[in-house]
């Protein structure tokens, strides 16, 4: 079993249906990670309702995996640089059917698969560990080596965040894939503008980020992450590129699809009361009903 993206290329599915598809397995993304927000009661509940839409449009349309078979030789790699991402992957995986839902209430439990910081040793479909930022992009530089010496067609994926282009790392990792011509390496930068020191831009100052990677020698495009069409298209360009490596650079809004969360001043590790999980739902389900 593969995802439906070949279908989708050959132009098979019609493009209505298809962004409708990604939108109801944005949806679902969502939900599962509320409910795992609500086994702690807090976390990067934000980062996760933010970057939702870009993982469904990963899982459900791009992505090359086979669900029962996370080690199937071929399949694409999907690495998470920002490990507190976890709550989202996880929500994104069981959407894929790599991981059971109804493990999803184990999470950050004692015991679970699902730690709070992403861990390639526990979770299936988790390909590497996380959370020390700047180091997603040098191992997928590596991956991506590798796969061309192997002759491997598989595709190199890496979600970053735009606190993590303060790293030193990234930048020399960015440098050597574009020198090897890695083309089958996408990055990912989810730029919420927002970091655990405060605003992104208060912190340390990227902009103008789509200059700096084309500079970088890379292929670069810049979207609303939370436009699921405008994603599509994006990735769908970035899927023919050939020749250097491409990035696409995502302007996300922290708890998008609930507009209780949206409005939190403080939302990079957010607390959400007891009562206000039920209002979060409602809010969320309302939003596909538009």
């Amino acid at each position: 079993m593969t995802s439906l993206s070949t279908l989708a290329a050959a132009g098979t599915v019609d493009q209505k249906e298809r962004i409708e598809r990604i939108r109801r397995a944005a949806y679902r993304i969502r939900r599962n990670a509320l409910d795992m927000g609500e086994v702690q009661g807090q976390g990067y509940i934000g980062q996760a309702l933010g970057v939702a839409d870009v993982l469904a449009v990963v899982y459900a349309d791009q992505l090359r995996f086979r669900p029962e078979d996370p080690h199937w030789p071929d399949r694409d790699r999907f690495l998470l640089s920002i490990g507190h991402y976890a709550i989202a992957l996880y929500a994104a995986l069981a959407e894929a059917g790599i991981i059971p839902v109804d493990e999803l209430e184990t999470y950050g439990s004692d015991d679970s698969r699902l730690p709070m910081s992403g861990m390639a040793s526990y979770t299936p479909g988790m390909e590497i560990s996380g959370g020390s930022l700047g180091h997603g992009l040098g191992v997928a530089t590596g991956m991506a080596l590798g796969l061309r010496h192997l002759g491997n067609p598989a595709r190199v994926f890496n979600l970053l965040s735009d606190g993590e282009l303060d790293e030193g790392s990234t930048w020399e990792a960015a440098m050597s894939c574009a020198h090897h011509g890695l083309d089958n390496v996408t990055a990912i930068v989810d730029v919420n503008a927002l970091q655990a020191d405060g605003p992104t831009a208060g912190v340390l100052r990227t902009e103008p980020v789509t200059e700096k990677w084309q500079a970088f020698g890379w292929h670069a495009l810049r979207v609303d992450g939370n436009d699921i069409a405008a994603l599509v298209a994006a990735f769908d360009e970035l899927r023919r590129h050939r020749g250097t490596p491409s990035v696409l650079i995502c302007d996300t809004r922290i708890g998008s699809g609930v507009p209780l969360l949206e409005n939190r001043e403080k939302a990079h590790f957010m607390r959400v009361e007891e009562q206000e999980w039920h209002l979060a739902r409602t809010q969320l389900e309302e939003g596909l009903a538009r």
